[in-house]
């Protein structure tokens, strides 16, 4: 090599290491909510999801990232990076109660110059505008979703399906409206990427980086969708169970997602062959609604994502997707409601997938939300962020959780997580940095990862996970048995005894404080 060719090549290599810019990137999380492990195109799924597909394409797949199993604890960890149990998010409607001595991505990301956004469903009693956000507009509580929030019927509609009439918190910025009742015409997922698109044209973004955090209500029911997305999907599940959950298995095979020596389960449901036609034609119109909502998220993603492209900040954008816990087998019981093949995504109609084809969709894992099986608590984590991804399109089988998303985040911004918040100790942060893996590096976990909700729980270090349900305890080697088919306690009795003892010692141990924080952290 000449010595000009020695200057350009070391030129480039310098360039590689040090970017060009060291501004801060803007972060984007994106959750959806009770989405199967399999639905998305990129995860071997059917549903036409370009955007997130390409998402995928770009950057990387995470197959063995978790949440906790359920609505409200998945977004506890997710935005304070501690364990529901230790901040009082972990049992049915503690939520009510708010985060204890914890602080969000938004007290965090603030102080070192970010705007900071949330549009869409938080599910806690506490309001984002108290916890860091600039701007919080969405729900704040449960599975009321899409055309009408509310229960009020409004003028030329029929009266809307609900599971029970109950308040359903919506905020605007703080201002607080408890009979929220928008105008026919109002879909949620449409109206929270409204809202978003509309702060990524505030002036101060100009000179400051933001933070937004768009928590989609869909694909959790009620089951409502847009009739021109449902259209797309009209015969789609014709087939039925088993032939959709078998076309998934073979193109999650393909594309990486799962060993190809992992085996499909003995499917457990109902024969689709055995159905009356009549039952077909209802459940499959589920699917098709269902499958119509998913695609709807999608088209939304890829007004953000033609946004950024406009202003010139995709390239300078973190993106994460992922969903709260996996396919919902929940049964609505709804007391006001018309669920039939011609209502079924429409406003009168209260109704879900339920548990077969919630088993398709998460395909091949096993069980569903509120379990601690991997069905429950295994999401599709995608992460976009050009220029850091070391090998874009790659899928990693290296295992993280939502605790470890805000350690990631201060990571990557050099913000700082304080000691102390108003005078009460902090809940210390329980994750790791997921930045190793995005240049193809091993995560370095020391401590087990645990799961504890209603009847369930699981403890999990390295490929061993122990785990149960209603005191019925499994241990699995998931490198070999990724959907939890083979008990292998019997086999390992000292490694399962010692599993099981140490999640209980984390259960049992003090979890928060009883103190709740009355003031958000601005930084020091």
């Amino acid at each position: 090599m000449n010595r000009l060719s020695i200057i350009v090549w070391l030129a480039a290599f310098l360039l590689g290491m040090f970017p060009a810019s060291a501004e801060k990137p803007n972060i984007i999380f994106i959750l959806v909510d009770d989405m199967g492990y399999s639905d998305i195109g990129c995860f071997g799924g059917e549903i036409e999801t370009p955007n997130i597909d390409r998402l995928a394409q770009n950057g990387l797949r995470f197959t063995q990232f978790y949440n906790t199993g359920k609505c409200f604890p998945s977004r506890a960890c997710l935005l304070t990076g501690v364990y529901a149990q230790q901040i009082g998010m972990d049992m049915p409607d503690t939520y009510r109660g708010g985060f204890r001595n914890a602080l969000s991505i938004g007290e965090v990301l603030r102080p070192v110059g970010y705007r900071t956004y949330a549009s869409g469903k938080h599910h806690s009693a506490e309001n984002l505008i108290d916890r860091g956000f600039d701007h919080y507009w969405g729900l704040m509580e449960g599975a009321c979703n899409f055309w009408n929030p509310g229960y009020q019927q409004r003028e030329g509609e029929p009266p809307p399906g609900a599971k029970k009439k109950v308040v359903r918190p919506w905020t605007d910025d703080g201002k607080l409206d408890n009979a929220f009742t928008p105008p026919i015409g109002f879909y949620a997922t449409d109206a929270f990427t409204d809202k978003a698109l509309e702060w990524l044209d505030e002036p101060k973004l100009k000179e400051q980086p933001f933070f937004l955090y768009l928590p989609y209500t869909a694909p959790h029911y009620p089951l409502h969708a847009w009739p021109e997305d449902i259209a797309k999907y009209e015969g789609r599940y014709d087939a039925g169970y088993e032939a959709i959950r078998e076309e998934r298995y073979q193109r999650m095979k393909h594309l990486g997602i799962i060993n190809s020596k992992t085996p499909l389960p003995e499917w457990r449901g109902k024969d689709w062959s055995k159905m009356t036609d009549e039952t077909k034609v209802l459940m499959r119109r589920r699917m098709e609604v269902y499958a119509a909502m998913v695609d709807r998220v999608d088209q939304n993603i890829g007004r953000v994502l033609a946004k950024l492209k406009r202003q010139c900040k995709l390239d300078n954008t973190l993106i994460m997707f992922a969903s709260d816990n996996g396919g919902c087998a929940e049964k609505t019981r709804a007391k006001q409601a018309v669920n039939t093949v011609e209502t079924i995504g429409k406003v009168e109609s209260y109704d879900t997938v339920y548990q077969d084809w919630a088993t398709v969709q998460n395909t091949p894992l096993r069980f569903w939300k509120n379990y601690s099986q991997e069905g429950g608590i295994c999401t599709p984590l995608i992460v976009h962020w050009p220029g850091h991804i070391t090998h874009p399109g790659h899928i990693t089988h290296q295992h993280g959780h939502f605790i470890d998303i805000l350690a990631t985040f201060i990571d990557i911004t050099d913000a700082k997580f304080p000691e102390s918040l108003n005078g009460k100790q902090t809940v210390p942060l329980q994750g790791i940095s997921l930045l190793p893996a995005f240049a193809g590096k091993p995560l370095k976990r020391k401590e087990p990862l645990y799961w504890h909700w209603m009847k369930g729980g699981a403890i999990r270090t390295g490929n061993w996970k122990a785990v149960f349900w209603e005191d019925q305890w499994a241990l699995h080697d998931l490198a070999k048995d990724r959907n939890e088919q083979r008990n292998l306690a019997h086999k390992h009795p000292k490694r399962f005894e010692a599993l099981k003892a140490r999640w209980q010692a984390w259960r049992d141990e003090k979890q928060g404080f009883e103190e709740v924080t009355s003031q958000p952290y601005l930084g020091e």
